[in-house]
């Protein structure tokens, strides 16, 4: 698949969450957008009409009528974008992170990011910005709209501006608060890493001892991790793995291969809740339904 660098209109209405009806009236009525058009007569839209349509819709979403819009310059955009920015930082960051998508552009990608440290923590950062914006290009990449490239571009950038701030804390850590560690994996075959390393952060940040595994580790291989005196509790995420039908039989697995000589607890985040929920019959085994059921537990911990 080629890296997209011109758009269908569905792609932009995609995208920009504005209407394809909306997107032609806007072109038609007020000449927001000057389409080229295929040898079938279908509009395609380059790089530039979609990075205007993003910066028209965030305007818009201000009050700002569309026929005012239209009358204003670049500069002037530039300017309203910029004044209004500073009330909706979330919406403004998200709309930057797909231009710097797009452009994979690492400089665009950091300069935002520090913008956004200026005034909110990580954690702020990470919940309100980050989370809603993967999620977008997660449904994106698998309707078509955007390329791999591009899901994988930011991704990777976000894992590592994550681990830096593991790297943050783990340092300044001299003594950890107690004897629990906690074994954070991924099951055999699950790649999607990113909640893993975001609740790695989350403990280091507590003082919680961890040792990070990653992802596609088999049950087999967690048994050697039992091999001191520490309260070893193990982590996963369940995003797409394991499937459906197996999620009774990996749960009935884990206590068969890990837990052989003593009862470890399991906590598991991720999609699956409710797949969990229904076969998980061990109190051992603790599923959370969000990030903040997640911090809530790691204070007990520290505490």
């Amino acid at each position: 698949m080629s890296v997209k660098t011109h758009f269908s209109i569905k792609d932009l209405e995609n995208l920009s969450g504005v209407k394809a009806h909306t997107i032609r009236i806007w072109e038609k009525r007020y000449g927001l957008f000057s389409p080229q058009r295929t040898d079938t007569n279908i509009r395609q839209y380059n790089l530039s009409s979609f990075k205007k349509l993003l910066d028209v819709t965030f305007i818009y979403n201000q009050g700002i009528k569309i026929s005012k819009i239209a009358t204003f310059s670049p500069e002037k955009i530039k300017n309203v974008i910029l004044e209004n920015a500073v009330d909706h930082k979330e919406h403004f960051a998200i709309n930057g992170f797909k231009n710097a998508m797009f452009d994979f552009s690492t400089t665009q990608f950091n300069k935002i990011f520090s913008q956004l440290l200026k005034t909110k923590t990580f954690e702020q950062v990470f919940e309100n910005v980050f989370i809603p914006f993967l999620h977008e290009i997660g449904v994106l990449w698998h309707i078509g709209t955007i390329d791999v490239s591009h899901e994988r571009f930011v991704s990777e950038l976000i894992k590592r501006k994550t681990i830096e701030h593991i790297s943050l804390y783990a340092s300044r850590v001299s003594k950890y608060k107690n004897k629990t560690r906690v074994c954070l994996f991924l099951p055999f075959d699950e790649i999607h890493d990113i909640g893993l390393i975001y609740a790695n952060y989350l403990l280091e940040k507590s003082g919680i001892k961890t040792t990070y595994l990653g992802p596609n580790i088999p049950l087999e291989s967690l048994t050697k991790q039992c091999y001191t005196d520490e309260d070893l509790i193990f982590l996963t995420f369940f995003t797409t793995k394991p499937d459906k039908e197996s999620v009774k039989s990996y749960l009935d697995s884990y206590q068969k291969i890990v837990c052989k000589k003593e009862k470890y607890p399991l906590w598991i985040l991720g999609q699956k809740y409710t797949e969990v929920q229904k076969h998980n019959t061990d109190s051992s085994i603790v599923c959370f339904d969000s990030v903040k059921s997640f911090v809530e537990k790691v204070n007990t911990l520290s505490n």
